[in-house]
């Protein structure tokens, strides 16, 4: 089962999804989610039930931000860049990436989904320093695997150039 490929079919991305999506607006507004999302858990002591509201605001902006923002007018940012590197990421079953740098993103995704845990039993029974430590362990990972597909993209780019999006 490939897990990334779940994702992207759960959030149907098409080409013009994926396009709009590398516009760095998306990127980094998506970015932001995920600590907006635990303030937005944490608010129940001060919020109660009301905590709903930011929280599923939040998941109604994430399955819209890839269709919210126009295309990107640079192709070349990192952010862009990331996106389309992720595209090819998903894509290597019909077009296949360098190991290594799979590997690095199986690895990356497992360290940002390890974060999840203590994130998760943090949030719970509200300690800060597991909901820090599985943020920010969550974050670096999910950063650093969109840096890794940032690299990817280069590589597919200037050594197979018809294996890269279009993006050039």
């Amino acid at each position: 089962m490939d897990v990334f490929a779940l994702a992207e079919r759960s959030m149907r991305m098409d080409d013009d999804a994926w396009e709009r999506h590398a516009n760095p607006l998306s990127v980094w507004s998506r970015v932001a989610v995920l600590p907006l999302l635990v303030i937005s858990v944490w608010s129940r002591l001060w919020l109660g039930w009301w905590c709903l509201v930011p929280i599923a605001a939040l998941a109604i902006f994430i399955g819209v931000n890839p269709r919210l923002f126009p295309p990107p007018t640079r192709r070349d940012s990192w952010a862009a860049r990331a996106t389309y590197g992720e595209r090819l990421f998903l894509a290597r079953k019909d077009r296949p990436v360098p190991r290594h740098h799979e590997r690095a993103a199986l690895i990356l995704t497992a360290i940002a989904v390890a974060g999840l845990l203590p994130l998760a039993v943090g949030l719970a029974v509200l300690e800060v320093w597991p909901t820090l430590f599985g943020l920010v362990l969550t974050m670096v990972g999910k950063l650093w695997f969109c840096d890794r597909m940032v690299w990817l993209y280069e590589d597919m780019r200037n050594g197979e150039p018809q294996a890269a999006c279009s993006g050039g």
